[in-house]
């Protein structure tokens, strides 16, 4: 009888976990984590093609934004891109930062 009822509680435990790392990230998540990737991917096409950090944050000024909090994400994405030392390609750094941006969401939920 112990067996049994340590052997359930063992499913129990796992089938509580695989249903949390299963559960769906809302709409508005995916969209800024795609919105916050193509921001440093632009970033990164920046830096590699020589585009000054002061250049760059006069170019995100110009940009019309839907969303209030845009602007100022982009600015603190686009120095981070110029802090690093990365030279990866944009396309690679597009989609690292969108899959990173999915697993920290998934993770505060």
């Amino acid at each position: 009888m112990r067996h049994v009822l340590i052997t359930l509680t063992s499913f129990a435990l796992l089938g509580g976990a695989s249903a949390a790392q299963a559960r769906e990230l809302a709409a508005n998540d995916r969209y800024v984590c795609s919105w916050g990737a193509g921001t440093a991917a632009r970033a990164q096409e920046l830096k590699l093609s020589g585009v000054s950090l002061y250049a760059a944050r006069q170019k995100i000024q110009t940009y019309k934004f839907s969303k209030g909090w845009m602007r100022m994400m982009a600015l603190g994405i686009t120095e981070q891109t110029y802090d690093s030392a990365s030279r990866i390609k944009p396309e690679a750094l597009r989609k690292s930062f969108y899959e990173d941006c999915l697993r920290y969401k998934l993770a505060r939920r």
